[in-house]
């Protein structure tokens, strides 16, 4: 975590908010004195050993820790913006019981290379939305998209859909997928903004997408055979981010945003065909080597 764990907890502790805010850290084997940054700033600190981080078991673990009627979960490298970003991020739950969670917008930190802003601001607008989904014909990356880098759910929606802990990644969308198919909606608020990017290379974004490809089909492909969506969607992305890019006096990022996105891709179809694949290969690929072995 670093200097970006204790930047995201200093924002949560300037919050403006008229509630208790009980703060939990689950720690999967730092060693860079994170554990006693999270402590000297108020947080529960629970230890786990490095083999047993997993996406969703350990967010699991941290709602089971925590006490609150509403569940905040934020990445440890995720800044809040403001003073009133957990106001935000909370208050839709308590004016919409229809409502299974909440998550908020997610600006792209100034390092930033213009691939990676452009996929953030693709997901996370300036425009509040409401995603709900009446059959499973309509399930899709849009309709499912939802993030536990910024999100705030409401226990008793957790307590009866907790996060799945068989998969590699995107328990988040997973777990949307299951409550907007029981009939909750799911709503987006871009007030409630953090400041969270990654530096993927060209050879990350690839582990990174392959892992996302191998959660897809339980977190967010419909009906139609996934290498068709897949296709269809990243064609239609990639021709928005170079117009974007043309727009904005950045066409000399075109060929890097090419074989960045073309990476991206390969790595979803790969991961979206992850049985297929011998052992080896998964653990080339792969993000998470723990998960495969």
């Amino acid at each position: 975590g670093g200097d970006d764990l204790r930047r995201c907890l200093d924002g949560i502790r300037r919050q403006e908010l008229d509630a208790e805010v009980e703060i939990v850290v689950v720690d999967s084997g730092s060693t860079d004195g994170s554990v006693e940054a999270a402590r000297d700033r108020g947080a529960r600190v629970h230890e786990i050993p490095p083999q047993e981080f997993n996406h969703g078991a350990t967010r699991n673990l941290g709602a089971d820790l925590a006490r609150g009627d509403v569940l905040v979960f934020v990445s440890q490298d995720a800044e809040p913006l403001g003073l009133r970003w957990l106001a935000s991020l909370v208050s839709p739950l308590a004016r919409d019981e229809g409502l299974a969670g909440v998550y908020g917008r997610q600006l792209a930190r100034e390092d930033a290379v213009p691939p990676e802003r452009y996929f953030l601001g693709f997901l996370y607008g300036a425009e509040r939305r409401v995603q709900s989904v009446r059959h499973p014909l309509e399930v899709s990356m849009e309709t499912t998209l939802f993030s536990n880098a910024n999100s705030a759910i409401r226990r008793s929606a957790w307590e009866r859909y907790r996060f799945a802990d068989d998969i590699i990644m995107s328990e988040d969308q997973e777990w949307s997928r299951r409550v907007l198919l029981d009939g909750w909606r799911i709503a987006y608020e871009p007030r409630a903004a953090v400041r969270h990017s990654h530096p993927y290379t060209i050879a990350s974004a690839f582990r990174r997408f392959f892992d996302s490809g191998v959660s897809a089909e339980r977190a967010y492909l419909g009906s139609e055979p996934s290498g068709r969506v897949l296709r269809r969607t990243a064609i239609r992305y990639l021709w928005g981010e170079l117009a974007w890019l043309v727009r904005s006096r950045q066409a000399r990022w075109i060929p890097y945003a090419g074989a960045y996105e073309l990476a991206k891709l390969i790595g979803l179809q790969l991961g979206a065909r992850h049985r297929g694949l011998p052992l080896w290969l998964k653990l080339r690929c792969t993000m998470n080597r723990a998960y495969w072995l």
